[in-house]
Parts: structure tokens; sequence; C-alpha cells
């Protein structure tokens, strides 16, 4: 990293510091007085001298835009592609070629917040089609975009129910729910001052009981949060929690992995009032951890709740079709500190991936990969219990993700799993295994894992 010694003249003062910093010295005086010191060590002084950098970057020198590529290949040669059997709220599915080509479009790049409908019909129009599909999966009224993930989404809900609830504080979380997710909810209901209190699980799935008496014995509960499936993969049976909840003026928020709403009965039809989670499942490749997008649905009388963009459909004034940011207080754009929610960026790409994705797979194409999942889970849980040294963890309907308890070393049978290209499940406990299947594998892939599984 080379530091100018000779800076040249730029306009008013001169240059400073490196190359790529275009402050001037007058720049840098006026900054320093705004803060009230002289120097720029003396705003530094609070950092100790002994934990200060003097030495030079270890950075390469130049290169090509060839050499550059060959690097990068090198390095990502060096990440090991396995063959996944893992899930816990990322799953590995097909990607279509064609999306990525697609997503690079020029009339969808429009940057930032699509203020300027006139110049943003690409973005407003994706998202509209976004939210359309979102709210076809879940069943629910509305749907808005530019969630983040799936657990910032799920905490965003919290405080969405609190704002409904008005003097209403406390939400009961079932303990199904994923683990990542709960501390993301905690972290959020933590500095707003929201009182989380746990749901205690029976048998891997919601204590029903316990839910009501808390429930009815307790003043202040803005609303209930379950995931579906759960945490373990296991559908649960909901029926009742709409009514209890609703009977003490609760909302019910439902966290689904949206892919397999293509057919499971959906959060509406449960009687959720608020529908999240993550689409990572629409198609959208592991990626090392993300980015992903998260989705939020409701029903129509919450709207004016919901943080991010939600957009809408009507025509200019030459009466042509057009779409604009709709229903959305100002407070949400420019007066934050008054809003519901700090999402404010438009954090949309994945929103588009997972449009085209949808869009490409339609209603069929979703049902036969959740419908092949399915199938390959259970054909692998049905034969690995079969071997003897498995059994089921929680005797309860599953979709493509289980717990079996394994009679060996766990971490020794994950290690030779790893020896032969696979990952092969989530370690849950010393002796509990969590594997997961989906439209990409196959049944000789299965097959291999349930071989090695019995050696």
């Amino acid at each position: 990293m080379e530091k100018v010694t000779n800076p040249p003249s730029l306009g008013e003062g001169k240059r400073v510091g490196f190359r790529y910093f275009p402050h001037t010295e007058t720049d840098l005086q006026q900054m320093l007085a705004s803060v009230g010191v002289d120097s720029l060590d003396a705003l530094y002084a609070d950092i100790p001298e002994a934990i200060r950098f003097r030495g030079d970057y270890q950075l390469p020198s130049e290169m090509s835009e060839l050499e550059v590529r060959q690097l990068f290949e090198q390095l990502g040669s060096q990440n090991q592609q396995l063959m996944c059997f893992a899930g816990a709220g990322v799953y590995d599915h097909y990607t279509p070629a064609v999306i990525p080509n697609l997503l690079s479009r020029s009339e969808f790049l429009t940057s930032y917040t699509p203020y300027q409908a006139e110049i943003s019909q690409g973005t407003l129009h994706y998202i509209f089609e976004f939210q359309s599909m979102m709210t076809e999966l879940t069943g629910m009224d509305i749907s808005n975009a530019s969630m983040y993930d799936g657990t910032t989404a799920t905490a965003e809900a919290v405080m969405m129910a609190v704002a409904a609830g008005k003097k209403q504080n406390k939400v009961l979380v079932s303990e199904t729910l994923d683990p990542k997710t709960l501390a993301v909810v905690k972290t959020y209901a933590h500095f707003q001052g929201i009182d989380i209190e746990m749901i205690p699980a029976k048998d891997g799935v919601t204590d029903f009981s316990i839910l009501n008496s808390q429930i009815s014995n307790q003043t202040g509960v803005a609303g209930v949060l379950v995931q579906q499936p759960n945490r373990f993969g296991i559908v649960e049976d909901y029926t009742g929690f709409a009514d209890a909840i609703h009977a003490q003026k609760g909302l019910f928020i439902m966290n689904s992995v949206i892919a397999d709403l293509a057919v499971l009965k959906t959060p509406a039809e449960w009687g959720a009032d608020i529908a999240v989670g993550d689409a990572q499942s629409l198609g959208i490749p592991m990626q090392f951890g993300g980015p992903y997008v998260g989705y939020m649905c409701c029903t129509e009388k919450l709207i004016r709740k919901m943080p991010g963009r939600i957009v809408g459909k009507t025509v200019d004034n030459r009466g042509q079709r057009a779409f604009v940011l709709t229903l959305q207080a100002r407070e949400q754009h420019i007066r934050r500190q008054k809003a519901t929610s700090n999402i404010c960026s438009n954090q949309s790409l994945m929103a588009l991936f997972v449009t085209i994705y949808c869009s490409l797979m339609g209603k069929q194409g979703l049902k036969e990969a959740a419908q092949l999942g399915y199938a390959g889970a259970h054909y692998l849980c049905d034969e690995l219990l079969k071997t003897g040294r498995f059994t089921l963890v929680y005797d309860q309907p599953f979709f493509n993700e289980f717990v079996v308890r394994y009679d060996g070393d766990v971490d020794a049978l994950q290690r030779r799993f790893l020896d032969h290209g696979i990952f092969g499940g989530i370690k849950v406990a010393d002796d509990q295994l969590m594997l997961a299947v989906t439209e990409k594998r196959t049944k000789e892939e299965i097959d291999q894992l349930i071989k090695m599984s019995n050696e």
C-alpha cells in the first residue's frame, strides 16, 4: 500500500494520506475542528500505543487481471466441495443455470431504495412479483421485501407484534425454534425492552397445554412464535394455537422454510397473523453462509406495522401498468427513530434470485422438488434404522430432515463421511445426528451414506 510522500495539489490545500483518499489538508482541519481536536494524533489519543500498528502492510505486489484470476482460482480450490446431507435452516437445493445471467440484466440493477418510480420500474416490478409469490406460498394477505435473512425477519416479526400490541411487551417462543434464530430474536428483544419467555417442548414438539396456561395466566403477551417444520425437522400440529392466542389478543407468528410450504399446510391455514422465515431454500446456493433473503407476510390489518418495502401496482398518466412504493410511512425511510424498524436499504438482489427461481420452477416444479426431498429423507431414515445402529429420536412426522441416535462415536462417523467427501449431517447431541435430504441427492448418493454408516 503506497503512501503519498509528496501529494500533488488538488484544488484548495493538498491531498494527504493515501492516493485513494480524496481529503485535502483543509478538509482534515475542518473535520478535526468540528470534533474539537487539533490533530489526528489527538483524535486517536485514547488508543494505547502498544496496540497501534506502525509497520508496513504485508500486501502482494500489483498483478495483471490474468494473475488476479489465477490467484483467486487457487484460493477457491482450497474450498472442499462436499455432498451435503446437512440442513438446520440452510439447504442444498438446485439452482437453474439461467438465474445468474438474468440477475445481471440492466433493468434490475437500480441501486438503493427505489424512490423514483420512473427510473426504478425493473426493481419495483420484481419486488412486486416476489411479494406476490410469497403471499401465494404462505397464504397470507400481504408481503413485503428487503428482509435481510430469516433470522432477522423473525426478530422483526417479534418487534412488529409488540408494536401492534401497544402496551404488551412479552412474546412467548417455542423451544422448538432454531437456536440460531432464537439467539437473534433475543438480541433484538434485549435492546427493544421486549420480554422473551420460552414455551417448553415435549417429545420434540411445542407443549400446547403449557402454552395454554402461560398465555391465559399472564398479561401483556403480544405474540407467540413457533416454527414449521421445527428445529428437528418435525411437522408440528398447531391445531388450536391460533384460537388460544387470539382469545388473549395476541398475534400468532410462524417461521417456516418457505420451499416446504409448496406441499405443507400454509401459515394462513394454521391461523397465523405473521409468517416469516428464510427463502434460501428457493434455489439460493448455500454460499458458505450467505447472502440469503428473508420473507415476511401478514394479515391485511397489520400492513401499516410492516418494516421493509411494500410495492403496489397502479397505472401511469398514460394508462400503462406501473409499480410504486406504497402504504409506507415516511418514518420508515427518513425518520427512523419513529419507525417500526430501521430496515431502510433495498436489499433485494436475493429477492430477485428467488423470483426468477419460482418463475422457472412454477407450482408443479416447487411441489416436485419438495416431494423428492421428503421421499429421499424418509428412504434414508428407514434404511438407517434397518442397520440396527440408529434409532429415531422423536417418533413424530418429519419432512426432509430428522434426528437419529447413533450407537457409536458420532464424531468418528462424521470424520468417515468427510473422508469420502460427504457432509454427513449436524451433530446435535453427543449421540445424535440430524440429517437432511433435498432433491439434489440421488438414490446412489443416499445408498453411499447408508453403506458408510454401517461400516
